[in-house]
């Protein structure tokens, strides 16, 4: 069972805060051996799901207000499932919870997202078309995906 919040920067406390940079740097930074920085001074306007299991963190996204990353589109970023707790569908259950908070903060607007290329047909399963060519981010292939309600 998952405990899924969503809560504005501001709502975070310091543990959940330092529970988050720490999941997005095991995955990010050391298992896709990737050095960028991750704290890009957007996460103080997003809204942060976190979906817990007896008080570990096991999937994480943002979710970013129109205008913040892409000119009238909102975002989900920083998707990712613990490893240790991969193929056990939290990471369809995340984007099913991101997408219904993006809906009740902003509305049925249009959602643009950077997306890793092998996750193409999980995105595609939530209605995502590719939008643009396949783009080098931090060495790792990507594309741009959108989707309109």
């Amino acid at each position: 069972m998952i405990d899924w919040q969503c809560k504005k920067f501001s709502e975070l406390t310091p543990e959940e805060l330092y529970k988050i940079l720490q999941i997005r740097n095991e995955v990010f930074i050391v298992e896709q051996t990737c050095a960028y920085q991750d704290c890009d001074g957007k996460d103080l306007n997003c809204w942060h799901i976190t979906g817990w299991n007896e008080n570990i963190l096991i999937a994480y996204s943002r979710i970013l207000p129109p205008g913040l990353s892409y000119p009238e589109a909102a975002s989900i970023g920083r998707v990712l499932t613990s490893p240790s707790f991969r193929g056990r569908e939290a990471g369809k259950q995340l984007i099913t919870y991101s997408l219904k908070n993006l809906y009740n903060l902003f509305g049925e607007v249009k959602i643009i997202i950077g997306a890793q290329l092998y996750l193409k047909k999980f995105y595609e399963s939530f209605h995502f078309t590719q939008c643009g060519h396949i783009y080098l981010e931090d060495g790792i292939e990507h594309i741009h995906m959108e989707k309109f309600v």
